[in-house]
């Protein structure tokens, strides 16, 4: 991917394009006018990719990461982040979570939130099939703090996370798989090797029922629905410190 040119900053493009994406020329036709503002909308969320790239990428290098497992892997590169935004993309395709987690870019599933997250993916043969991020809580706060505020759980705890974007290629037909295994191991790495205090995570309520065996484990709160998600769903916390014989006897070995 070609960079951006350093001199003019991406802040600066966002502000320009921010000037001109409403404005029509009265000169030109109405069809003219329509394919301007979609080129304009088209390059803003090129940068904003570009913005994502380079602070994710920065962040995860930044963070400890303990691993001896090859298919398991933290971000760190540009390539290795634009396939976890397409697995993340084809997933959520496939399990119709569009209206809940929509693509940016068409076929690339990112948001602002990725820039304070230890993004993790499971690839074997070659081929990205899981990924999940551990968000460090951040003056953006939580994607989860939209349904419940996560206020009082900051004051009990310094450093917070939340565990998302959760996709696993042909879940239905596999089961959790080696990929589920693999990549909560990750998530208890990113929790242990970099100082955070708690997780938390919203969930199917019906999906609860396994990790309650985690231990350190626990309901703060049901909810009717979770965004456009309408089914039962849970807030939980998680300290990973705290984990089940379970936990270590299926995740960590």
């Amino acid at each position: 991917m070609t960079n951006i040119n350093k001199n003019i900053t991406l802040n600066q493009f966002q502000e320009l394009i921010e000037k001109n994406l409403n404005k029509s020329l009265d000169y030109m036709s109405d069809d003219f006018n329509y394919q301007q503002k979609q080129a304009l909308e088209l390059f803003r969320k090129r940068i904003f990719l570009e913005e994502i790239i380079e602070e994710t990428i920065s962040f995860n290098k930044s963070l400890s990461w303990d691993n001896k497992n090859d298919n398991l892997k933290l971000t760190k590169s540009a390539e290795e982040l634009i396939e976890v935004f397409k697995l993340r993309s084809e997933v959520y395709a496939q399990m119709g979570y569009q209206n809940d987690f929509p693509d940016v870019l068409e076929g690339l599933n990112f948001d602002l939130f990725d820039k304070k997250s230890a993004i993790i993916y499971y690839k074997i043969n070659q081929e990205y099939t899981g990924t999940c991020r551990l968000i460090f809580d951040s003056t953006n706060k939580l994607p989860s703090d939209k349904e419940y505020s996560f206020d009082e759980i900051r004051k009990k705890y310094g450093i917070i996370g939340e565990i998302s974007r959760n996709a696993v290629k042909n879940n239905q037909s596999k089961g959790l798989g080696l990929e589920f295994k693999y990549l909560m191991a990750g998530i208890h790495n990113v929790f242990v090797n970099n100082n955070i205090d708690i997780t938390v995570s919203a969930m199917r309520k019906e999906h609860y029922k396994l990790f309650s065996k985690f231990g350190g484990i626990d309901i703060i709160e049901e909810i009717n629905e979770y965004g456009n998600l309408k089914t039962p769903c849970v807030v939980i916390y998680w300290n990973p410190s705290e984990a089940s014989t379970f936990f270590k006897k299926a995740f960590l070995k």
